[in-house]
């Protein structure tokens, strides 16, 4: 599966949590300790990513661009201040923005899909490029749908390239009805810096609540 694969790797990787729950700020600037058993983890108890999951069931994906869905509308709002962000890394097809072209930012990918596999099974998969990121701590998550979909959430932070951010992801698979059935992942991802995530919370909020999934 290149196309979905190389996507989902190549994005700024952001960490989505549960809603319903109010995180710990005191401990998004903290890195989890590295015990000696993770450190000498076997290969073989890596965190498979998703993507390579699905890629092992020999599920295709194609990247579709907002604009350009015809049965599915996916909304990612823009709060006051917020531009569109253009990152030569994003994978053509990805729809992301930014406030004054700095952090926070959030983004938008939709692939759909072609080939049959378990979707319970593949959002065990979910979170995995969260927990494989440098010194990640979890600080939020849920397995219950969004909007009627299923769907995985993280929240924590972790170190990106020397700066300590915070992360909030989200993947959705929806189905559209039949006849014209068509299955979709959906990665929903805004990152804000760790040491100002309190400050940041009320505009990140704006973007997460407004985001949605709607199969037309």
């Amino acid at each position: 599966m290149p196309k979905l694969l190389a996507a989902l790797t190549a994005a700024v990787l952001t960490v989505g949590g549960c809603a319903a729950n109010t995180p710990d700020y005191s401990t998004i600037g903290t890195r989890a300790p590295t015990t000696s058993s993770e450190a000498e983890e076997a290969p073989d108890d890596r965190p498979v990513p998703i993507a390579e999951y699905l890629a092992s069931m020999g599920v295709t994906g194609q990247q579709v661009p907002l604009n350009k869905l015809t049965d599915l509308t996916v909304k990612l709002p823009r709060p006051a201040g917020w531009t569109t962000y253009a990152n030569p890394n994003f994978s053509p097809g990805t729809e992301a923005i930014a406030r004054d072209n700095s952090y926070p930012t959030a983004m938008v990918m939709v692939f759909a899909l072609d080939g049959n596999f378990d979707v319970p099974a593949a959002l065990e998969h979910a979170d995995a490029d969260a927990e494989l990121s440098k010194d990640f701590t979890r600080l939020n998550y849920s397995k219950d749908d969004f909007m009627g979909f299923p769907s995985s959430m993280i929240e924590g932070s972790y170190d990106l390239n020397g700066t300590r951010v915070h992360t909030y992801n989200r993947i959705v698979i929806p189905v559209t009805e039949a006849p014209d059935f068509r299955r979709y992942l959906i990665q929903f991802t805004v990152t804000g810096l760790a040491d100002q995530a309190a400050a940041q919370a009320p505009e990140i909020q704006q973007v997460i609540d407004g985001f949605t999934v709607v199969v037309k």
